[in-house]
């Protein structure tokens, strides 16, 4: 137990952190300088959905990371998972009532999404390189387009659908299935709340812990295959496809292994995401820019790295919420008509437009051309990402070289 806590000294210190973050966030938002800490610390909704959207981002990684392989088209994954998760609470599943318990839901969303993947690596698995990224892509957009007009899913499946109040009134519960007392409903307005000795979590905490704790369960799983022989292969065929099936390995058969591990999870996350919504539509789980986040989020926190999508969308979220229009949650227009004098926003620069006047036109509410240049920079200047960057500063993984490079600086 020694040994592992020392060689993953660095996942226990994220792990640490993390669970701490929501009574850190009260304690610093509550003080005099409150105003300071809300603009740059992202809320701990938004970290909710960093949870469940960073677990589609790694299982986007899981292939296209460690394969070399770009699915283009990996939101039908997460999709298959949200709707699959909704429509059992509608009671539209054969042999699945509404009261099915979500972990079992979840789990089936993910077999669902594997078989999905199993199905789709079949054709797409045949071609490489653009070929296989760019069919993966039309596959998505047949699923969009399909749920999109399916009229089984309602009267308008264009603008999604939602868990009926009538058939499912309760929240979706994660823990575990018969047993009441290790299951917590999540949720904003519908999760449950835990008074307990000296915790006191509102539904906003424990849904931030419950989909917090799915989500490192399913990263070390993936982990896990990752440094196993299977993950070996899959980055011997990133390397050298050719070179791995000369040394007698059927590169097709694992890459569709790899393919439906990570649809399996992508399944989960989707899962997640419609429980914590309680709604799903083709926008926000079929469309290719869905996989396109994830793309973003692999790339700033760097592909091939399992957990750096995580980070990088993180980076992602909280760029957004610093500069959104609204300043939701703090941000950058409240943070100055706070802390910065009137006198000096009502400056006038050019043609009569103030100091606070180009801060709104030029950069607050503009959080999505800022990405983008950020993008454009990590592709050209910051090829491994956060965290793959990290790897090569400490020469190997950051979880078993951190504690030597710490050593080092001692002394």
């Amino acid at each position: 137990m020694r040994q592992y806590a020392h060689d993953h000294v660095a996942h226990l210190l994220v792990v640490a952190f993390l669970g701490a973050y929501p009574l850190v966030y009260s304690v610093l938002t509550a003080i005099g300088a409150g105003g300071v800490f809300e603009a740059f610390l992202p809320k701990i909704e938004t970290m909710t959905a960093v949870f469940y959207f960073g677990l589609f981002a790694m299982s986007f990684d899981f292939i296209s990371g460690y394969t070399g392989y770009l699915s283009f088209g990996h939101a039908v994954f997460y999709g298959a998972g949200g709707y699959f998760v909704i429509l059992v609470a509608n009671g539209k599943v054969p042999l699945l009532p509404p009261e099915t318990p979500f972990m079992v839901s979840v789990l089936l969303a993910g077999v669902l999404a594997a078989l999905v993947a199993l199905a789709i690596g079949s054709v797409s698995f045949r071609l490489s390189g653009v070929y296989f990224a760019m069919i993966t892509l039309g596959f998505a957009q047949v699923a969009y387009v399909f749920m999109r007009d399916w009229e089984f899913l309602g009267s308008n499946p264009r603008d999604g659908v939602a868990v009926s109040n009538e058939l499912h009134p309760n929240a979706f519960e994660i823990g575990i299935p018969g047993v009441d007392a290790l299951n917590l409903a999540v949720g904003p307005l519908r999760g449950d709340a835990v008074e307990w000795l000296f915790l006191d979590l509102g539904a906003t905490e424990v849904s931030y812990y419950m989909i917090g704790l799915v989500v490192l369960v399913c990263y070390l799983a993936m982990q896990r295959m990752v440094h196993s022989p299977f993950g070996r292969v899959l980055v011997a065929i990133r390397e050298n496809e050719e070179r791995a099936r000369a040394v007698g390995y059927d590169t097709y058969r694992y890459k569709m292994a790899a393919f439906a591990v990570s649809g399996f999870f992508a399944g989960v996350a989707g899962g997640l995401f419609a429980a914590f919504r309680r709604s799903v539509s083709p926008d926000n789980s079929l469309y290719f820019l869905v996989t396109g986040d994830a793309l973003l989020a692999s790339i700033i926190g760097g592909f091939g790295t399992l957990a750096g999508p995580l980070y990088g969308r993180l980076f992602d979220r909280g760029v957004r919420e610093f500069l959104s229009k609204t300043g939701g949650g703090g941000g950058l227009l409240p943070l100055l008509r706070e802390y910065v004098p009137p006198s000096v926003l009502d400056t006038g620069i050019v043609n009569g437009m103030t100091v606070g006047q180009s801060i709104e036109t030029f950069l607050n509410g503009h959080a999505s051309l800022y990405l983008g240049i950020v993008f454009v920079v990590f592709v050209l200047y910051v090829p491994g990402g956060l965290l793959g960057s990290l790897r090569d500063r400490l020469g190997g993984p950051v979880a078993k070289r951190l504690p030597a490079y710490l050593r080092n600086l001692r002394k």
